[in-house]
């Protein structure tokens, strides 16, 4: 069967609460879609572990589903993408084909002490180089989010994983290279280069030999690089989907982790382009085009590479705490009944009243990077009612956004139109908001899936469905916020935060220390 006769994509969005798959047609429009959720499981404090087999069941059950709304064959689904929660880490049997731990969750600090004496330990030559070469080479930093020590620990912790180590029988990979393999009946351990540059483990500058795993890396955290899987471009063949699974074989022709797959999504495509996704937190991600920049207080990582094209960069910056901010107006204040009525509270006020919150219950990320930041309401007076602080916390969104956006134009990009997804995004208000104080326009994106439709876009221009000059025709968005306040009014409001911040900084030591 030709290409042009098979109608239809099938996206594969594998999160950390849910296994996602989408099905598009050739003009990007979602003909079905079906959601699975996935639990989580948290055997000790600060641990987040995942059941792989769950992980693999509940991917191929909503992809059946999936398929079987859209009432279709397989064999009219010209290409599988793939986009899946990043750092997240599953070690299992290449001749079993079974996991041998439970995955190890992105958000998972067990390797917190690991990463602490790295980073303090100056008196170890091996350990300072181990730091600086971390930053200058992979564009991240040394912190348990990223994969490497996670693989570290199980190697240095499980005695069924060291065992199948010493006999070659040992394979891990983020989880888009589970699903491949288990997609691929153990055919094919691979991943793509944008996954690869969140493992701290792979070399993001150098130009020969791109594809590879750092052998210095590798040696530094003791992974051997014969259990990882084979890096590729975002765009290219992964292989087939067995035709036992879905009752046709299908190639795999697209795979990015879930924010690149999202900038992706987003057509992000020249340099200052610019995403947030606003979820529990919000994730920001700047196109800095084919050259390599580092930042102080972001991170830097690899978009995507194309077949034949150079790879491309971006800026990342992460806010903790977002749409967790309004899941604690609701459930622990009792301030509101849903999350859509911010939006009515918001607006009943012409301003905060002198009000600012900082939403640091976990510490603030970029560019801070201050974990002994805590929560902070402040401008309290008689007068301050509770539409007052409703719309502070709202504000309080954009606020750290600018924070990022701020951050990522002194690395030197200047920020061109923001494009913003997920759930917060319905928020009117916010939207305006985020427009007013970042003084840019603001973009909504039609799609809600747009993550998956970034996995959907390298899939098809994989299989050469589409062009790449062709994908923001099929990208719309649904409203697009332009800024009305003026820049007086914005330096003004931006420079209170910012003494908010101030205030709220370093307030778990400060406490600690008046307890002591």
């Amino acid at each position: 069967m030709n290409i042009k006769d098979k109608k239809y994509i099938l996206a594969l969005d594998q999160g950390t609460t849910s296994s996602k798959a989408v099905i598009y047609d050739t003009n990007s429009r979602i003909v079905s879609k079906a959601s699975i959720e996935v639990r989580q499981y948290y055997p000790k404090p600060g641990w987040v572990e995942q059941n792989a087999d769950e992980i693999w069941q509940t991917q191929l059950q909503a992809s059946k589903d999936a398929i079987k709304r859209a009432k279709i064959s397989a064999k009219k689904i010209c290409a599988i993408g793939i986009t899946n929660q990043r750092e997240t880490i599953v070690a299992w049997s290449r001749k079993t084909e079974k996991p041998l731990y439970n995955a190890i969750v992105w958000q998972c600090r067990r390797t917190d002490s690991v990463c602490e004496r790295i980073r303090t330990d100056s008196k170890d030559s091996k350990v300072s180089k181990c730091c600086e070469y971390v930053k200058d080479i992979t564009g991240l930093v040394i912190d348990p989010y990223f994969s490497a020590t996670k693989i570290k620990w199980l190697l240095e912790n499980v005695p069924r994983i060291q065992d199948r180590a010493k006999s070659g029988e040992l394979a891990i990979g983020t989880i888009d290279s589970w699903l491949i393999w288990n997609l691929t009946k153990g055919k094919v351990h691979a991943t793509d280069i944008s996954n690869a540059s969140r493992t701290m483990l792979f070399n993001i500058v150098k130009k020969q030999d791109e594809l590879s795993w750092d052998s210095e890396l590798c040696e530094m955290f003791s992974v051997p690089e014969e259990t990882l899987p084979e890096v590729r471009e975002s765009n290219s063949y992964f292989g087939t989907a067995d035709g036992t699974i879905f009752g046709a074989e299908i190639p795999i022709t697209g795979v990015a982790g879930d924010q690149q797959a999202a900038l992706f999504g987003q057509t992000c495509f020249d340099k200052g382009d610019t995403k947030t996704t606003y979820g529990t937190g919000s994730f920001l991600l700047m196109n800095i085009g084919k050259r390599f920049r580092k930042s102080k207080n972001l991170l830097t990582t690899v978009s995507w590479k194309l077949r034949n094209t150079p790879k491309e960069y971006a800026f990342e910056g992460s806010v903790f705490t977002a749409g967790s901010a309004i899941q604690w107006l609701k459930e622990d204040l009792g301030l509101i009944n849903n999350a859509s009525e911010c939006e009515k509270y918001a607006k009943k006020v012409q301003d905060t009243n002198g009000v600012y919150f900082v939403p640091a219950f976990v510490g603030l990320g970029a560019p801070y990077w201050d974990m002994y930041a805590r929560g902070a309401i402040l401008g309290l007076t008689r007068g301050v009612r509770k539409e007052h602080v409703i719309r502070a916390v709202l504000e309080s969104i954009a606020y750290r956004v600018k924070d990022i956006t701020d951050e990522m134009e002194r690395g030197g990009c200047k920020l061109r139109d923001m494009r913003v997804d997920g759930g917060m995004t319905s928020s009117d208000f916010l939207m305006q908001f985020q427009a007013d104080i970042i003084g840019k326009r603001v973009l909504r994106a039609s799609s809600t899936e747009i993550t998956a439709q970034g996995a959907s876009y390298l899939a098809g221009l994989g299989v050469e469905l589409w062009k790449k000059e062709e994908l923001k025709d099929l990208h719309t968005e649904d409203r697009v916020f332009v800024p009305s306040m003026d820049r007086k009014k914005r330096e003004h409001l931006y420079s209170g935060w910012r003494e908010a911040v101030k205030r709220a900084g370093n307030w778990a030591e400060i406490v600690k220390g008046e307890v002591e």
